[in-house]
């Protein structure tokens, strides 16, 4: 019989790019067909064919109480029953605002919108509005939504301007950005010395999660912070994954490194659509009405999507929470890299919090260059349809940070071990 899913994508070929919504979902890097989903309950998904799968993506991040959280959607029900937009300011909107700020307290103002990839271009021109500078450095393998100027990859040269990488990108956009390795303080260092004072701000992702997972140097980030105050540059933490997940402040109550703007998204919206940028109050005021650094956006702080957030932030401020999660998260690693060894395939693991990195190589690694020398992506693919087959759901690229939500069980992980140990006995 043929699957649901089969067909489901054969006919969306036909109107959609690529039959999908999004690049990551089209399967490309692992090769077969998407999964079409209909239900998630917990730490459970439902396919259109019935299938039942353990999920370790969690929509990218923001389902960290698990699908369907019972108060979180009793508490959308009741606010799409007042409407579902109303183009106009809310009540929800302050408690956002002052919720954030009480749990990342750097962020001492902030807009809500309806995407990180809103809130990183917006935080960019803010920096740019504030210090009357153009230039912005961004790091190899660190993703921060499809604005053009941040479709990006690094030039030839140490400190060359970077290339559009990006058909649709102009080169003249794209002349404005410096690209560097990420954790290399060297590269830090010579840039700041020739270029400091041209530099509006630097973003980053403080814990990687977009070259699957990769983990900051102490001394990187350290360094980063102290040349960017040095020379007047805005530091800005891209949290949109990392945000109330690798830790309840985020990883910068982590590492204990203040940025002068924060961009956020995923748990905030609980599972809908919310994006919020901030920092420190007179680079937030900037920003139009007051400003001359204009943003909007019709929809910004929907009511829904920031009921949603509200709750799942309230929740996950219960005592024992984030260590509850990193435990769990720690379970699943030490079985998958003990089932590894016991099938003697080459591979590591690690996580931060919540989020963790699957890797065939011998050692966990910390730049861009390593990951892409150094990961086996023959045994990726092989593994993960190994375990697709299994009832566990994998991001489908090797490139791609796993989630673990406070809904999964050690059932679920036991599962999921047993699957990789007949994964890893394939491979």
């Amino acid at each position: 019989m043929t699957s649901q899913n089969q067909i489901l994508f054969e006919k969306s070929l036909a109107l959609i790019p690529g039959g999908v919504n999004s690049p990551v979902r089209a399967f490309r890097s692992v090769g077969g067909t998407p999964v079409f989903f209909k239900k998630g309950l917990g730490s459970k998904l439902w396919d259109v064919d019935g299938k039942e799968y353990v999920d370790y993506i969690n929509s990218w991040g923001p389902m960290i109480l698990g699908h369907a959280h019972p108060a979180v959607i009793d508490a959308v029900q009741t606010a799409a029953a007042n409407s579902l937009s109303f183009g106009a300011p809310t009540g929800l909107e302050l408690e956002m605002a002052e919720m954030i700020n009480k749990l990342m307290p750097s962020m001492e103002q902030v807009r809500l919108n309806s995407s990180g990839t809103e809130a990183t271009m917006s935080a960019i021109r803010t920096a740019r509005g504030f210090t009357g500078r153009d230039k912005i450095v961004k790091f190899e393998g660190c993703y921060h939504g499809h604005s053009d100027g941040l479709l990006v990859k690094a030039g030839s040269g140490l400190l060359t301007f970077g290339e559009p990488d990006s058909g649709g990108v102009p080169a003249s956009v794209a002349a404005h950005t410096f690209t560097l390795a990420y954790n290399n303080t060297q590269q830090l260092e010579d840039l700041f010395k020739k270029s400091g004072d041209e530099i509006a701000c630097v973003i980053i992702e403080p814990v990687v999660g977009n070259m699957n997972l990769i983990v900051p140097k102490m001394e990187f980030l350290q360094t980063l912070r102290a040349l960017c105050t040095k020379h007047g540059a805005v530091l800005i933490f891209d949290e949109v994954m990392t945000g109330f997940r690798v830790a309840l402040g985020g990883a910068q109550a982590l590492y204990n490194i203040k940025p002068d703007m924060t961009t956020l998204g995923k748990v905030i919206g609980g599972g809908l659509p919310v994006g919020a940028f901030g920092g420190r109050k007179e680079i937030m005021q900037c920003l139009a009405p007051i400003g001359k650094v204009y943003q909007a956006g019709t929809l910004s702080g929907n009511p829904v999507a920031v009921t949603a957030g509200l709750v799942t932030l309230k929740l996950i401020q219960a005592e024992g929470f984030h260590t509850r999660l990193t435990n769990q998260t720690k379970k699943l690693i030490d079985g998958l890299v003990q089932a590894a060894k016991e099938a003697k395939v080459t591979f590591s693991a690690q996580n931060v919090g919540g989020m963790f990195g699957l890797y065939f190589s011998a050692q966990c690694p910390t730049s861009y260059a390593e990951i892409m020398q150094n990961n086996n992506k023959t045994h990726f693919k092989q593994f993960f349809h190994s375990m697709l087959d299994s009832g566990v759901y994998l991001g489908p690229s090797a490139f791609e940070a796993g989630f673990v939500s406070a809904a999964h069980t050690d059932a679920d992980i036991t599962f999921t071990v047993n699957a990789a140990k007949k994964a890893f006995s394939a491979i």
